[in-house]
């Protein structure tokens, strides 16, 4: 049949005939001709054979797997909408008290009356709204309650281990509020997103939002916006204003770290960007006018009141177990400020602390029998200026065993054993002389940095950097030249001039990498030659973690009043506070047998060496007094405990940093606070009062603790490592070799070529300050 004849066959049947497929001709031996590499040839006129690959991951095959994916979830996500209702929400049933207990397991206190009380949206200003959607979800009275991008965000972030929230709208954080928890899973997300949809869906924009300022934590014990009104403003919801509305808005991201009252100087940058942020998303809405916006200026909140149940100590032990345990939530379940405080604060924990109940009593008593009790605000205004501060921890553990952070939680809110705004003067020495020894450092003229090293201890001597001065020269106390002097006799004394000087020898960027590697935060720090003097800010509790580090024989310790939490069957992992080894045993030790020489021969031989309590106790230890003597310190150390004192002139109205002359009226003339009064008394009150005789373990052959040698013992191995071997025998305490020179020079020292300016009361200054007469026995130069 010929082709026209198929094809009119295929016309009548209805249907075209499939063409016939030709066969291959077969080769002799039967079969399809192979190709040149040995394979079957492909039909003539046929295709390729495809791989099981390419059968099996064809795109109608991917992009029917992908919507069957795709369907699956959209079932899922029915599924889960129907199944999921929203619960009873009783915001205020959730909240239950944290019961805290010193470290043998006694009721320290029970916190948890919640401060809160609800108000009509109504009540509060519609301006003050609007604050809070500017702040939060400037899409909120159009979007459908829910952020699914940035709830996919978070879902992923949890997923993969990261644990931070993506993203939420206002519904869904009132939904976490008031509905669920602050919980960083999968299954709480999942059902925040529905339970955001269905309330969207059944309440009102302004019923969500009220339930939303209502629900929320605003720090200082405060739940809701009447209450945060009050803790911070001292008035109604009603009664604020546009700008103090946008700092409660901005609260909200992180309320201890934006609280003006004990923010720090990072703190009080951010929650001023923020509220800046505020306003300005309220002129780009359209909901405040930009003349009106530009009159507006930050509203500082009042000062805070402790909370009910808090008084005396406990205020300050439970704040700062609370930080702790948010840390440690930050870090172990990645949540945000804003969420780990939510999640901690009236949440129904068990938290121990450290805190040793017999020493802490001590503390206290110490702290009254040697200062508190001798003041009178009455009789001398200078009186009601003085804070005190201090942290007790223990070197081998690094738990904090005690601490004083003021007279009385309710009458002075900012912890002062936490507080990082004064200056640690001269206790910041052993820094520049651990940093010298690890280092390996040389002075000037190329000889090695060790407790017996000479330096020119001449006032206000300019400070040579390899033959070129570098602009600092900083006067002694009452401008005392001491000519010749080592450096044993220069840290007794607390001569300034050579601790400049040794700074620039070692390396100021070195100096400060070593203040970071011991415990200090330097973040933000310059690492200029003032620093020597410690003008940086610095609290009892980071430098008792310094002097630790030391006492522990350079394994760092970082100072923790955690000692276990626990929630609902759920305990908080706390890590180990000594970790490894971040300075060398043989420096550590060094600075250690120095430190016993300004105790047994410098500036604390008075108040500590010579201290009818003592017992024949080892102690090592540094004073230091600042500039215009707004602050006065003692940190110290036996073998078996650490205790940082701070004293501090703060004016109880304006919080500005003020001199503490003239204090107690029991000093003579001038009056100055120094070191080596009555930090170091309240120190040798409560160390000798809770610790036992005991001997340091040093391995040194350096410093006051052990005998001199004629050649100083010098080692260019590298430092990282620190020595196993300890001293064969006990140290034992001696003078040193050399006499410093004890008449003054009557010569008007040189001035020094860079002027110094003054300390501002709101930051650690950049260069130290210069005062009228100081006391003869005060404790070394101008910041010892």
């Amino acid at each position: 049949m010929g082709r026209a004849e198929e094809r009119r066959a295929r016309q009548r049947g209805g249907r075209r005939a499939a063409p016939k497929r030709r066969r291959p001709a077969p080769t002799a031996g039967g079969g399809s001709a192979p190709t040149a590499g040995g394979k079957s040839a492909p039909a003539a006129g046929g295709k390729p054979a495809k791989s099981l690959i390419r059968r099996m991951f064809t795109w109608k095959k991917i992009l029917g797997t992908f919507f069957g994916v795709c369907l699956l979830g959209i079932l899922g996500f029915i599924g889960l909408y129907l199944y999921v209702d929203v619960p009873e929400g009783n915001a205020a049933a959730q909240q239950q008290s944290n019961v805290y207990k010193f470290s043998d397991g006694t009721i320290l206190a029970r916190k948890g009356e919640v401060n809160r009380e609800i108000v009509d949206l109504s009540k509060v200003p519609r301006k003050v709204q609007l604050t809070f959607v500017a702040a939060e979800n400037k899409s909120f009275y159009h979007d459908s309650g829910v952020d699914f991008r940035g709830t996919a965000r978070g879902l992923l972030n949890t997923l993969s281990g990261k644990g931070k929230q993506g993203g939420s709208t206002i519904t869904q954080q009132y939904v976490k509020n008031f509905y669920l928890n602050q919980d960083q899973t999968v299954t709480r997300k999942l059902k925040e997103l529905v339970i955001s949809l269905k309330v969207d869906r059944e309440k009102s924009k302004d019923d969500i939002l009220a339930g939303y300022i209502n629900t929320s934590y605003y720090g200082r014990n405060a739940y809701g916006i009447q209450a945060a009104a009050q803790a911070y403003y001292h008035v109604d919801a009603e009664d604020l204003d546009v700008a103090q509305g946008a700092y409660l808005a901005a609260l909200l991201q992180a309320p201890s770290q934006y609280d003006w009252a004990v923010a720090t100087k990072t703190g009080k940058h951010l929650v001023t960007q923020r509220w800046n942020y505020v306003l300005d998303n309220m002129v780009e809405e359209g909901w405040l006018s930009k003349s009106k916006r530009d009159e507006l200026h930050f509203p500082y909140p009042k000062e805070p009141k402790g909370a009910p149940g808090l008084g005396g100590q406990k205020g300050y032990l439970v704040e700062l177990a609370n930080q702790q345990l948010e840390q440690r939530l930050m870090a172990q379940e990645g949540l945000t400020p804003s969420q780990a405080e939510n999640a901690v604060v009236d949440k129904g924990w068990t938290i121990t602390l450290n805190i040793d109940r017999k020493k802490q009593a001590a503390l206290e008593k110490a702290v009254k029998a040697e200062l508190t009790s001798k003041l009178d605000a009455k009789k001398r205004k200078v009186d009601g200026d003085i804070q005190a501060g201090a942290v007790s921890v223990d070197p081998r553990t690094g738990k904090v065993v005690a601490l004083y952070g003021g007279q009385d939680y309710y009458r002075h809110y900012f912890d002062n054993a936490t507080r990082r705004d004064y200056q640690p003067a001269s206790t910041f020495k052993p820094v520049i002389l651990a940093a010298a020894l690890e280092q390996n450092a040389t002075t000037q003229d190329g000889k090695p940095i060790t407790a017996s090293t000479v330096y020119d201890g001449t006032s206000r001597r300019p400070v040579v950097d390899h033959g070129a001065k570098v602009g600092f020269a900083p006067p002694n106390e009452d401008d005392a030249d001491y000519d010749d002097i080592t450096v044993q006799e220069a840290m007794n004394k607390s001569v300034n001039s050579v601790f400049a000087q040794m700074g620039v020898d070692v390396g100021m960027d070195k100096v400060m990498s070593t203040a970071n590697k011991l415990g200090m935060d330097t973040k933000g720090m310059q690492p200029v030659p003032a620093q020597t003097l410690g003008s940086m800010g610095a609290s009892p509790l980071e430098m008792a973690g310094i002097y630790a580090t030391f006492a522990n024989h350079g394994y760092r310790v970082t100072p923790t009043i955690l000692k276990s939490a626990e929630n609902k069957g759920r305990s908080v992992d706390v890590p180990n506070p000594v970790g490894g080894s971040v300075i060398s045993r043989t420096a550590a030790d060094t600075v250690t047998s120095v430190l016993t020489g300004v105790v047994d021969d410098g500036t604390a031989s008075d108040s500590v060496a010579r201290n009818p309590l003592r017992g024949g106790q080892q102690v090592a230890g540094k004073t230091g007094t600042s500039d215009e003597n707004k602050s006065a310190w003692f940190t110290g150390y036996t073998p078996t405990l650490v205790t940082s004192v701070g004293l501090f002139g703060e004016d109880p109205k304006t919080k500005a940093h003020v001199s503490m002359k003239g204090a107690t009226g029991l000093l003579r003339p001038p009056g100055r606070i120094n070191g080596g009064g009555y930090p170091a008394k309240i120190w040798a009150a409560y160390t000798f009062g809770v610790t036992h005789k005991a001997e340091f373990d040093l391995n040194t052959t350096q410093g006051a603790a052990v005998e001199p040698t004629e050649t100083p013992t010098f080692t260019h191995t590298p430092t990282q490592t620190p020595s196993q071997t300890p001293s064969s025998a006990p140290p034992t305490s001696q003078s040193p070799s050399e006499t410093p020179s004890q008449t003054p020079s009557q010569t008007p020292s040189q001035t020094p070529s860079q002027t110094p300016s003054h300390t501002p009361t709101t930051g650690p200054p950049t260069e130290p300050t210069t005062e009228g007469p100081l006391d003869p026995d005060a404790d070394g130069g101008l910041t010892p």
